[in-house]
């Protein structure tokens, strides 16, 4: 007897993904914990400051942030992580039809996306998945280029071991 076991790629990976969601609305973090908490893994800050105290202690693949909170902006913030935390993908999103903020981030805050408020659960999950494939590119490229230097070290030394030879 043959059993046939189907394993779906996309739940498997789903669940891989940590989110990080900062907004300064008590009310919306709930919401989106609870949209998205079976999905992925979450953590959510209501702020910028306890947000960077969750990227130093946890692996985040993807942030989200809201654009206009107190004490710090969501570009201020992701420009604030982005030499301790140059990896992870960013999404911003604003109430506001704000240009300045939507140019701001993608100058200052390098992010992958931007996205207005209130979001749609469906075009937030897709930017999520699309936002994790790229997060998984960068880092099996950066996991490449080790390699690359790794063996060009090593033909360097056996090219100087022949020319010494």
């Amino acid at each position: 007897m043959v059993y046939i076991c189907e394993v779906r790629f996309d739940d498997m990976s789903k669940h891989e993904i940590t989110i990080l969601y900062v907004d300064d609305e008590q009310n919306n973090l709930v919401s989106f914990k609870a949209t998205f908490r079976l999905k992925y893994n979450v953590l959510t800050a209501i702020s910028g400051e306890e947000a960077i105290g969750l990227l130093d202690s946890n692996e985040v693949h993807v942030i989200i942030t809201d654009q206009r909170m107190p004490g710090m902006t969501g570009v201020e913030f992701l420009e604030s992580i982005l030499d301790r935390h140059p990896d992870q993908m960013r999404i911003l999103l604003t109430g506001y039809a704000d240009m300045n903020a939507v140019i701001d981030a993608v100058n200052k805050g390098k992010i992958f996306h931007y996205l207005s408020k209130p979001w749609n659960e469906k075009e937030l999950d897709e930017t999520i998945l699309r936002a994790y494939e790229e997060y998984k590119k960068k880092k099996e490229e950066q996991e490449l280029n080790k390699k690359l230097m790794t063996s060009n070290g090593q033909l360097e030394f056996l090219l100087r071991q022949k020319l010494l030879s």
